[in-house]
C-alpha cells in the first residue's frame, strides 16, 4: 500500500503541525526504522532538510538532499531513500495549486508563457539566508507549541512564495508556478501514464488529476474510451510483459513493480489476457 503522505500528515494527530484550506505545515523526523518508502501526495510539497540525508527518486531523476537543502515536489508518486548516519528532520510544507495560482495571480504574470511545456516532477531550490530564516521562523512557531494564527501563517507561505520567485537561480520553477495560473483543463494523459503502474485507488488518480471521481471517470471515458479500471489493468499487464522480457526480476517483483495488489491476482489476469501465466509467458519469450 502507497501511504498518501499529505492524508497522513493531516490526520495523524502526533506531529507539531498547522493546517489550513489550501496548506499544511508539518515537523517531521523520520522514524529509523524504514530504509526504502514508497508514497504519493496529492498536494505539492516544498521539503526543507534540518538534519540528514535522503533520497527522493521521481520518474525522471534521483534527488539527494541534505541537512540545509530544499525541494519542491510535485504532487506524484515517490519513492524516497534514507541514511542512517544522521537523525532525519525536516520542515514540510504542502501548498495547493490553488494557493499558488492566487498568489501568481497578485503578482500579474507575463500571459504569453507557454503552458504546456513538459516540467520536471521535482524541482531543487536555490536556498539563500533569507530563505533559510524563514523556514527556521516557522519551525521556531512550531516548536512554542501555542496555536499560530491562520493569518500569519498565510503570509508566511507567501513570504515563501516570494523569495523563491525573487531568487533568479528559481527561473524553472517560477516558471513552472506561472503556468499554474493559465492550466484550465487537466492533462489526464500525462498524469496515467507517469503514474499507472503504482498502486492506487481510483480516488486517488481522481485526486492527483483535482476531480471528483464521477468526474474523473466520466472525463477519462471521453478521453481514453475506455473505463479507468479497464485502462489500468490492459496498461499495467503491458508493463508486466515488458519487464518479463527485459528484466531479471521476480515474479512477484514484477507483480508489484505494475501495480497489482499481490501475486494471485496478478496471475489470473495476466492469464485470462494471455492465455498462460506469467511464468510460463516468460519461458516462451527466451
Amino acid at each position: 500500500m502507497i501511504v498518501d503522505l499529505f492524508e497522513y500528515f493531516k490526520k495523524n494527530p502526533k506531529y507539531n503541525k498547522v493546517a489550513g484550506d489550501d496548506y499544511l505545515i508539518v515537523e517531521y523526523k523520520c522514524p529509523i526504522n524504514s530504509e526504502e518508502f514508497q508514497l504519493w501526495t496529492e498536494t505539492n510539497m516544498i521539503t526543507y532538510v534540518i538534519s540528514g540525508k535522503k533520497d527522493w527518486i521521481a520518474p525522471d531523476k534521483k534527488y539527494e538532499i541534505t541537512s540545509g537543502d530544499a525541494l519542491f515536489i510535485r504532487k506524484g508518486v515517490y519513492t524516497t531513500k534514507q541514511y542512517f548516519e544522521v537523525d532525519y528532520c525536516v520542515m514540510l510544507f504542502f501548498i495547493t495549486d490553488d494557493f499558488i495560482r492566487n498568489f501568481i495571480k497578485e503578482l500579474n504574470p507575463d500571459s504569453s508563457l507557454i503552458n504546456n511545456t513538459e516540467f520536471p516532477q521535482i524541482f531543487e531550490i536555490a536556498v539563500n539566508d533569507s530563505f533559510q530564516s524563514l523556514i527556521l521562523s516557522v519551525f521556531n512557531y512550531l516548536k512554542q507549541g501555542n496555536e499560530i494564527p491562520k493569518e500569519l501563517i498565510e503570509m508566511k507561505f507567501k513570504e515563501l512564495l516570494f523569495n523563491i520567485v525573487l531568487n533568479p537561480q528559481n527561473h524553472n520553477l517560477t516558471k513552472y508556478f506561472k503556468s499554474l495560473e493559465q492550466v484550465t483543463k487537466v492533462n489526464y494523459e500525462q498524469i496515467m501514464h507517469k503514474n499507472f503502474q503504482y498502486d492506487l485507488k481510483l480516488e486517488d488518480f481522481a485526486k492527483l488529476c483535482n476531480t471528483s471521481l464521477s468526474t474523473f471517470k466520466r472525463e477519462f471515458k471521453n478521453h481514453f474510451g475506455d473505463t479507468p479500471a479497464n485502462w489500468l489493468k490492459h496498461k499495467r499487464l503491458k508493463y508486466a510483459t515488458s519487464l518479463l522480457n527485459n528484466t531479471s526480476l521476480q515474479i512477484n517483483e514484477i507483480c508489484y513493480e505494475s501495480g497489482f495488489k499481490n501475486a494471485s491476482h496478478f496471475n489470473k489476469v495476466f492469464k485470462q489476457k494471455y492465455a498462460i501465466t506469467p511464468n510460463q509467458f516468460r519461458l516462451k519469450s527466451t
